[in-house]
């Protein structure tokens, strides 16, 4: 396949995507990559210097859409218990349908993420702030009683894992999830209510 257009390190991540997907974490390698952009394996290693860094800069793209969508929820108009509601309820949404619509890819980041140890503490560091945000939003609004803000997120984030971390990927469409999230958000807010 011959390139066409300029080598940027945003379409030689969209290709490692695509040869995930097709090969998994444990086939897929930089030639691949580069077979698939019409381009030799020394062009890819202009843009990232390692296997490694190519494998943690896909998975940072994959996790940051996570983030990038839930963070509209942060500076939205509205109470902040609907907007920590919202927010919780699109990080369980957006982790189900990575698991359920693409779930080859989903078990080949899930070996990334293992791999990408840094990445995964830059996105939770990220999306506990986006709580933070919340919580301090509501505390200031009068909505929630938390003392410290952080240590409140953190517990959030905590007190959801099953619901966002990928180890539960399983339980996620069981029947009678939903409810379950819904009953453990129920409980989470009426406990940060002043």
């Amino acid at each position: 396949m011959a390139t066409t257009g300029t080598l940027t390190a945003e379409r030689i991540l969209a290709a490692t995507e695509e040869v995930l997907r097709r090969h998994g974490a444990a086939k897929a390698t930089v030639v691949d990559v580069a077979r698939a952009l019409g381009v030799s394996h020394a062009s890819v290693y202009r843009h990232f210097r390692t296997k490694a860094a190519l494998r943690e800069a896909v998975t940072k793209r994959w996790l940051d859409r996570t983030s990038d969508a839930l963070s509209g929820i942060v500076g939205a108009r509205g109470p902040a218990e609907d907007r920590l509601r919202r927010w919780l309820a699109g990080l369980f949404e957006a982790k189900q349908h990575k698991a359920g619509d693409d779930p080859e890819l989903f078990a080949t980041y899930t070996v990334l993420v293992g791999e990408a140890s840094e990445v995964v503490d830059e996105h939770i560091a990220d999306l506990t702030g986006q709580l933070a945000a919340i919580v301090r939003q509501g505390v200031e609004g009068g909505e929630f009683a938390a003392p410290d803000p952080i240590v409140t997120a953190r517990a959030l984030f905590e007190a959801t894992a099953h619901y966002h971390d990928p180890a539960y990927a399983p339980d996620w469409s069981r029947a009678g999830a939903e409810e379950a999230f819904e009953a453990l958000l129920d409980l989470l807010v009426r406990g940060l209510r002043p």
